[in-house]
């Protein structure tokens, strides 16, 4: 996984992005459902938000047409379980670590130059 995260932290660094420490990738003054309220409230999970949409934005532009609309499917996909973890913690933990494995495996399927 360290790959695919040295990847990342290069593009956001090429691209001059800062955050704050607990920012997540959406603005929390909007948050209207509790999934997004606690994503605010905490940290960790703020964290986890930005590298899920980091990392998803960064392979989204790796495909063509038909993978992105898979990608994107899968994302929406993954939003909606998250969405029903409601203000749990617990359970949005899951839900991202469980997203944020199955981007790897996405990029871990990518042919690379040698």
């Amino acid at each position: 996984m360290k790959g695919l995260y040295v990847v990342i932290l290069g593009a956001v660094c090429a691209l001059g992005f800062t955050a704050p420490a607990s920012a997540a990738s959406f603005d929390c003054k909007k948050a209207r459902q509790a999934d997004e309220k606690a994503i605010c409230a905490d940290r960790q999970l703020s964290e986890m938000d930005v590298q899920v949409a980091t990392t998803y934005r960064l392979l989204r532009g790796l495909f063509a047409m038909g993978m992105r609309g898979n990608l994107g499917d899968s994302q929406l996909a993954w939003l909606e379980q998250r969405r029903a973890c409601g203000a749990n913690r617990a359970c949005l933990r899951q839900r991202y670590q469980e997203r944020l494995d199955a981007l790897q495996k996405v990029y871990d399927g990518i042919d690379k130059p040698i």
